[in-house]
């Protein structure tokens, strides 16, 4: 109910979004997030997160140690980083006295949008402007730039700009400093029809 009536006064809607994303940093422990990264609703991420301008993480995440996101990232509600679990190949030691193996890194480049409900998994490169649809699953260490992805385990399904041209303008629009644009409106529910 606020945040709908400050929308329509833009500038108290600004300060408002800066007060959730300062508190949001304090209350994760961040340190290594741009102030213009946002977090919808709660999530599990680790306070070691690196999030460049303009990011954003969607509502019920996991999002394990050792992870950088990069400007203009979309990830969905429910998604998923995870990885170097625990050990399996000690004999004599229940899988669960094991221990943790080290958890690579895992780069998502900018402009990527993973959608609701996929998993990545730790170790991960993400090339700039690919597209993970939900509930992928993505296994391969590395996705190409402009490359999208879907299914289980995710498989490349086509490109996100085929023409060389288009990749080239979008290359040169990234290379610029980030900078704030026209966010995309909420989702309104549509009503019950009785």
């Amino acid at each position: 109910m606020l945040r709908s009536s400050l929308r329509k006064i833009r500038f108290l809607y600004t300060y408002y979004r800066a007060f959730k994303r300062m508190y949001m940093r304090k209350r994760y422990g961040f340190k290594h997030v741009h102030e213009t990264f946002f977090m919808i609703g709660k999530s599990s991420v680790s306070p070691d997160l690196i999030a460049h301008e303009y990011s954003g993480i969607g509502p019920g995440c996991y999002i394990c140690p050792n992870v950088e996101i990069g400007s203009y990232v979309m990830i969905g509600p429910r998604v998923a980083i995870l990885g170097g679990d625990h050990r399996y190949d000690i004999p004599g030691t229940p899988m669960i006295f094991s221990g943790r193996g080290k958890v690579d890194k895992t780069t998502i480049e900018a402009d990527v949008w993973i959608g609701y409900g996929a998993i990545i998994m730790a170790g991960t490169t993400i090339g700039r402007g690919a597209i993970i649809g939900a509930g992928s699953i993505v296994t391969k260490k590395k996705i190409d730039p402009y490359e999208i992805y879907m299914g289980v385990p995710a498989r490349k399904v086509f490109e996100r700009f085929p023409d060389p041209n288009d990749r080239k303008r979008h290359d040169e629009m990234l290379a610029e400093k980030p900078h704030e644009g026209e966010w995309a409106p909420p989702f309104i529910a549509a009503k019950d029809p009785k």
